[in-house]
């Protein structure tokens, strides 16, 4: 039974989190890091943005495997169904959710919230340790690897996506695709709402998956 309730946190946590993703891109203040370089690429070539997410989390999982090398477990392969399940999501919202907010004011207000509801899917996913998010078992497998703290990590691993991007639209179209405001407050941002998420509501995600 115990399993089971956090069966069910867990997949909360997954729709949570989808739903941050998306309203983050809906703001046009700039994406999150890591679904920078789908976004990117599902503007530039008209590709799904869940197609996309589910190709780049796949590579996750591939660099998870060179990363981690004889530590690398078959479960972790899991992640590759896990990411299929999370990217249709993605595709819901992203279909069904329609936001063009002229005011930056109500773009800014849409980009917290979309923070702190990426932020509880984190804390409802991570602290049920199922099959992590493809994206966070990277960062977990990099800081393995450096042996340095998963903060710094976190970091590398925002920072190499931006990068990315940013790349691909150079080479692409010329210009800087889904990069702006709204991504840096997202670096900045979401730290800080698992801290706040897991300082208020922590204990009483885990009372109700216990």
């Amino acid at each position: 039974m115990k399993r089971y309730y956090r069966g069910i946190v867990y997949c909360i946590g997954l729709i949570v989190l989808a739903l941050g993703i998306i309203l983050n891109t809906k703001t046009g203040l700039g994406v999150s890091p890591i679904i920078s370089i789908p976004y990117s690429i599902s503007k530039i070539w008209k590709v799904n943005l869940g197609n996309a997410t589910l190709c780049i989390y796949i590579l996750c999982v591939f660099g998870q495997f060179l990363l981690r090398g004889k530590k690398f477990r078959s479960f972790d392969l899991l992640q590759i169904p896990m990411s299929f399940v999370f990217s249709k999501v993605i595709n819901l919202f992203n279909d069904i959710i329609v936001i063009n907010f002229s005011s930056l004011y109500l773009n800014v207000l849409l980009l917290i919230v979309a923070i702190m509801l990426t932020g509880i899917g984190v804390v409802m996913t991570v602290e049920m340790n199922f099959i992590p998010n493809a994206a966070d078992g990277l960062t977990q497998a990099l800081a393995y690897r450096l042996d340095i703290k998963l903060g710094l990590s976190k970091n590398i691993i925002d920072m190499s996506s931006v990068l990315i991007t940013i790349v691909i639209g150079l080479l692409s179209v010329g210009q800087v695709v889904g990069i702006g405001f709204g991504t840096l407050m997202a670096v900045i941002g979401v730290g800080r709402a698992i801290a706040l998420v897991k300082l208020l509501f922590r204990n009483n995600i885990l009372a109700f998956a216990d």
